[in-house]
């Protein structure tokens, strides 16, 4: 038997060392709340029809159907998870709807302009909603993408995108709105702002800035999960407001997110508006207790 040269014997350990770290996983630069692993969704794609879908909504959180709007037609539609057949009622003429919201056996519809409409969410089974009341000038002069509705306190909470008052600020203000289910209306009751130099002191990569599009409440933690489509970032703050944690979302995976919503299982989705190469979709993340940061 011939004897391993010294040499060879030398080499070995740097041979193996480097075969250990081609075959290792590089790290992700992309970051994960508790319990969801944003690179890895269970994807819907949309129909034609909601290329530029801009929100989403359960009723009551029951994930079998799903309710959307898109930023063109004044219609909201509804499908069965997975399927892409859709039908849609029609509440208002074409304009720039931005997210939705359902509660208190309503549909709600942010306006970019801040406008609201409302119509009985018996009306989503048929082709035209009947009792549209439209809400105006309860919010200031502003771009609006982010709405949430809260069953457990009657509020509606309506978030800037830009809006004058943070021109000068490194802030995202937003505005909360009592609603009265007897008279179908709202009444403004109190502003809040995020502080975006906190986004910048959890990632000094960041900038401090953030042009929400998307705003929804974790049922059980209760914190705020603000989505912002042009910097590609989930912000999740708690229940006053303060960043907690922002993460970056990958490029490849979230084309133009634009909706966010969880179900009653805790499960997270995302939206995101389609392009010329790519169609229009829903991303589902099951939540589980084994996904860490």
């Amino acid at each position: 038997m011939k004897k391993i040269s010294t040499k060879i014997l030398y080499i070995l350990p740097f041979l193996a060392l480097i075969a250990f770290y081609a075959c290792k996983p590089a790290a992700s630069k992309f970051s994960n709340p508790i319990g969801y692993d944003l690179e890895h969704p269970e994807k819907f794609s949309m129909p034609e029809s909601l290329l530029e879908i801009s929100g989403i909504a359960f009723y009551k959180g029951i994930p079998d159907t799903i309710y959307s709007i898109q930023d063109e037609e004044g219609s909201v539609f509804r499908q069965k998870w997975n399927v892409k057949q859709q039908k849609n009622v029609g509440f208002a003429g074409k304009g720039d709807y931005e997210d939705i919201a359902i509660f208190n056996e309503k549909v709600f519809v942010l306006k970019s302009n801040g406008q609201l409409y409302t119509f009985p969410f018996s009306e989503t089974m048929k082709e035209k909603a009947e009792q549209v009341k439209v809400h105006k000038k309860l919010v200031p002069k502003g771009e609006y993408e982010s709405l949430y509705a809260d069953p457990e306190n009657n509020k509606v909470y309506v978030l800037c995108k830009t809006c004058p008052v943070d021109k000068k600020r490194k802030t995202s203000t937003g505005y909360v709105l009592n609603y009265d289910a007897k008279l179908d209306s709202l009444i403004p009751e109190s502003s809040f702002s995020i502080d975006l130099e906190q986004i910048k002191a959890l990632n000094p990569k960041l900038k401090a800035s953030l042009s929400p599009s998307a705003l929804t409440k974790n049922p059980v933690t209760k914190e705020w999960y603000i989505l912002a489509s042009a910097n590609k970032l989930l912000v999740i703050a708690d229940e006053h407001w303060k960043v907690k944690e922002v993460h970056r979302l990958n490029s490849s995976v979230y084309n133009q997110p634009e909706g966010i919503a969880f179900d009653k299982n805790m499960n997270l989705y995302i939206s995101n508006e389609g392009d010329e190469l790519t169609n229009g979709n829903i991303l589902k993340f099951k939540y589980t207790k084994s996904v860490k940061k």
